[in-house]
C-alpha cells in the first residue's frame, strides 16, 4: 500500500451537470393531500421549487470553484482511499485541527469557518488562535471513494484518521465533530490520547451515569433538549431504522433520482436546523445544494447511508473513556442528542460546555462565527 499523498482537484463534468438537469426536469412528481405542508414529510410545493431552481439557477461551477479554492488531497489508508482538504495556516505554529462532517454532511459543511480558523488575523482576531485544519470526506462520502468491504464504522474510520494524523507528521492535535463526525472525533481522542490536545464536539450523545442524582434540578435548556430527543424518538428516526438495516434498498432510489434525493436530504435540513419556518433564512439554497450536489455527482448517498449500517454491527462504534483528554461541548437547543452535563461529567474530562439560545444539527452553516468562537475558546489554554 502507497503513503503517498496526492494533491487533488474537484472537477464534475458538463455531461454530469446536463444528466442532472435532465433528471429534474422529467421528474415523476407523487400526489400530496391539499394543505398538508410538511405532515406527512418533505412538502411537495417547498421541493418542487427547490429543484427547479437546482435544474435552472444553481451554478456547481462556482461551488465547484469555492471548494477548489482551498487545498484538497488523497492519500490511501486501510485499503480505503481518503479524500481531505488540508489547509494550513500563515502562521506556522498554528495547532492542526480535524473536522470531522457527519450525515447528510459533507466538507461543503466547512466553507464558512476554514478561513477564520486558518487565519484569525483576517478577521480581527489573534494569530494565537490558529488552526492548520483537516477536514476529510468520511469513508464512501463526497470523494473518499466507497468501501469496498465491510466494516467501515466509526472505529476503522478513527483509527484510519489517526493514521493520516501521522501520516502527516503532526505530534500534536485537535478533533471536532457533529452528528457521526462527533463519534469519530471521540474515538479519535480514545485511540490517540498522547496526541489529541482536546476533543470538541457540537452533538454530545450519552446516558444517565448511573447516580442517584442523574434526574434531579433539570435545568431549561436540559429540558429542551429531553423534549427535542423525545420528539426524535417518536418522530423523526424513520430515516435512521431504514439505513441502518436496508440501505441498499433504498440507495437504489435516491442514487437514480435527484429529486428523490433533494427530498430525502432536504426534509433533513428543514427539520433539523433551528429557523422559523424558513430554512432559507438560516441556510440559504445555493448552500443546501452545493452539499446535496456533493453526493449527487459522487454517487455516495447509497454508501453514506451504510455507515449506519457498520455502526450497528459488532465493533462498529464502541463509544469507550477519553481518558485524561479535554472535551468541550457546544450545546444547540435544536440539535437532536445533547446529554446532561452531569453525565457527560461522571466519564469525560469536560473543561468547557456552553449551551446556546439559538441553534441547531448544523452548526458550522447555522451560525459558523458562534462555531469558531467556541472553537477558539476551547483550544486556548489546550496549545
Amino acid at each position: 500500500m502507497s503513503e503517498e499523498i496526492h494533491p487533488f482537484s474537484i472537477s464534475v463534468t458538463e455531461d454530469q451537470i446536463s444528466d442532472l438537469k435532465s433528471r429534474l426536469n422529467a421528474t415523476r412528481w407523487p400526489d400530496q393531500i391539499p394543505n398538508s405542508g410538511w405532515d406527512y414529510g418533505c412538502d411537495q410545493t417547498w421541493l418542487k421549487d427547490l429543484a427547479h431552481y437546482w435544474a435552472n439557477e444553481f451554478d456547481w461551477r462556482s461551488v465547484e470553484s469555492r471548494l477548489n479554492s482551498f487545498d484538497h488531497c488523497s492519500t490511501e489508508i486501510d485499503g480505503q482511499n481518503f479524500h481531505f482538504i488540508h489547509q494550513r495556516s500563515p502562521h506556522e505554529e498554528a495547532l492542526p485541527l480535524v473536522l470531522n462532517h457527519g450525515w447528510p454532511g459533507s466538507v461543503t459543511e466547512f466553507l464558512k469557518v476554514i478561513e477564520p480558523l486558518t487565519d484569525p488575523v483576517a478577521y480581527g482576531g489573534d494569530p494565537s488562535d490558529a488552526f492548520h485544519v483537516i477536514a476529510p470526506s468520511l469513508p464512501g462520502y463526497g470523494w473518499s471513494e466507497p468501501p469496498r468491504e465491510k466494516g467501515w464504522g466509526v472505529n476503522r474510520t478513527a483509527s484510519a484518521l489517526v493514521a493520516l494524523m501521522d501520516r502527516l507528521g503532526y505530534e500534536k492535535y485537535g478533533v471536532q465533530g457533529g452528528d457521526w463526525g462527533s463519534m469519530v472525533s471521540r474515538h479519535m481522542a480514545h485511540l490517540d490520547q498522547d496526541k489529541v490536545v482536546g476533543c470538541h464536539v457540537n452533538m454530545m450523545a450519552a446516558g444517565p451515569a448511573g447516580n442517584d442524582d442523574d434526574f434531579e434540578d433539570i435545568s431549561p435548556a436540559e429540558q429542551q433538549h429531553f423534549d427535542r430527543s423525545s420528539w426524535y424518538a417518536a418522530e423523526d428516526n424513520g430515516y435512521f431504522r431504514i439505513q441502518e438495516t436496508r440501505p441498499q434498498t433504498l440507495g437504489t432510489g435516491l442514487n437514480d433520482s435527484p429529486a428523490g434525493l433533494l427530498s430525502w436530504i432536504g426534509e433533513k435540513f428543514y427539520g433539523w436546523t433551528d429557523h422559523d419556518d424558513d430554512l432559507f433564512s438560516i441556510v440559504d439554497r445555493d448552500t443546501l445544494l452545493a452539499n446535496v450536489s456533493v453526493y449527487w455527482f459522487t454517487e455516495t448517498i447509497n454508501s453514506s447511508t451504510r455507515f449506519y449500517f457498520e455502526n450497528r454491527q459488532p465493533n462498529g462504534m464502541t463509544m469507550e473513556s477519553l481518558g485524561d483528554v479535554p472535551l468541550g461541548v457546544s450545546a444547540f437547543p435544536n440539535e437532536l442528542f445533547v446529554a446532561r452535563r452531569r453525565w457527560v461529567e461522571a466519564s469525560h474530562n469536560v473543561v468547557f460546555w456552553v449551551e446556546h439560545e439559538k441553534g441547531g444539527h448544523f452548526a458550522s452553516l447555522e451560525a459558523p462565527q458562534v462555531y469558531v468562537n467556541d472553537v477558539q475558546d476551547f483550544f486556548r489554554g489546550l496549545r
